[in-house]
């Protein structure tokens, strides 16, 4: 089973900034960022298919871009405009097959926090 750590959650600022990168054990077609914060069900953030081709929730789009290295079985979630409501767990995830649906994701990291500071 594929393993998957994330990294590059921290406290920020309303506004600002942060990028978060997950690196997977082993090759995978599908990678997608989750969140997560207590009482909520885990949401689809991003998601990108092994080509390229990506997926956004409606409340990122547009602030958020994910990205991958497939050779190094990384992905990375770049997010700008931060606001207090991104605060959450974030986790790595990866799963399934084109199109790389958010319902197809099963295999999950720790997660990393994102705590936005109004």
């Amino acid at each position: 089973q594929v393993q998957l750590l994330e990294s590059g959650g921290e406290p920020v600022q309303a506004g600002g900034s942060l990028n978060l990168s997950c690196v997977a054990s082993k090759f995978v077609v599908c990678m997608a960022w989750f969140r997560q914060t207590p009482g909520k069900e885990r949401e689809g953030v991003a998601s990108i298919y092994i080509r390229g081709d990506t997926k956004y929730a409606d409340s990122v789009e547009g602030r958020f871009t994910i990205s991958r290295d497939s050779d190094e079985n990384k992905a990375y979630l770049q997010m700008i405009s931060l606001k207090p409501e991104d605060t959450a767990m974030y986790y790595c995830a990866a799963g399934g097959s084109w199109p790389c649906h958010f319902r197809d994701y099963n295999i999950w990291g720790q997660g990393t926090q994102v705590t936005v500071s109004s």
